[in-house]
């Protein structure tokens, strides 16, 4: 079992299918990034450098993809409660897997460019 198996355990089912959803996109998205713990948090690192990571909250799940593809893909993301390289949204809201798969595309970009 993986440290990120290890967190969605603790998780409560509904949530954690929908973080077990990102979670396969980002795997498809970035098949060479290493999955680990930041923050208490799952995250993913490719070659080295951070990628993005999620987690549950009590009201909300977050996706934190770095603020330069938040601020990037902003008119996309609606009415999603944003802040500095975060992305609020729930089960009821997901995020739409067109736009994970953009962002993790955007982010990987800058890590190569880096």
């Amino acid at each position: 079992m993986s440290v990120i198996d290890d967190y969605l355990q603790q998780v409560e089912p509904p949530q954690r299918a929908e973080l077990e959803r990102v979670r396969r996109i980002i795997q498809q998205v970035a098949p060479e990034a290493v999955e680990t713990i930041s923050y208490a948090m799952p995250a993913f690192k490719y070659r080295g450098k951070y990628l993005a990571a999620f987690a549950a909250f009590k009201d909300h799940l977050s996706l934190f993809p770095t603020a330069e593809p938040v601020a990037a893909l902003q008119t996309r993301l609606g009415d999603f409660a944003t802040s500095k390289g975060t992305i609020q949204f729930t089960i009821d809201k997901p995020l739409p897997e067109p736009l994970i798969r953009d962002l993790m595309a955007h982010r990987l970009r800058a890590i190569e460019q880096e």
